[in-house]
């Protein structure tokens, strides 16, 4: 999907603030951030939602994961602690049609609601 912006950033197309990457994901700032680090993660291979992550064969989910903890680690949350969070569909609030986590911290999160 070429006109996908999460696309558009791992392919390396649109300019933005790397946190982390390998061949398979890339983490990013988020340009609205809702907490003092707020970073997204999305998977290179453009896979619409977790529920088509899901129906996947081989071992993506659990890579995927481990890239999440290691972005935690980078921006130093690991410790403190962090929410990781993703929508699928309109009705969660999904705005952008490519799997997408994103992981908050840096202070008191409060209770989620």
């Amino acid at each position: 999907m070429e006109e996908c912006i999460f696309c558009r950033i791992a392919r390396g197309d649109v300019p933005t603030g790397i946190v982390l990457e390998d061949e398979r994901f890339v983490a990013f700032r988020d340009i609205h951030p809702k907490a003092p680090q707020h970073v997204l993660v999305v998977p290179r291979e453009h896979i619409l939602s977790l529920n088509d992550l899901g129906r996947r064969p081989g071992d993506i989910g659990h890579l995927l994961l481990q890239f999440i903890v290691k972005v935690a680690e980078r921006v130093g949350v690991e410790e403190s602690g962090y929410r990781v969070l993703t929508n699928v569909g309109p009705d969660a609030g999904q705005e952008v049609e490519h799997l997408h986590f994103h992981i908050l911290g840096g202070e008191d999160l409060g209770d989620f609601r």
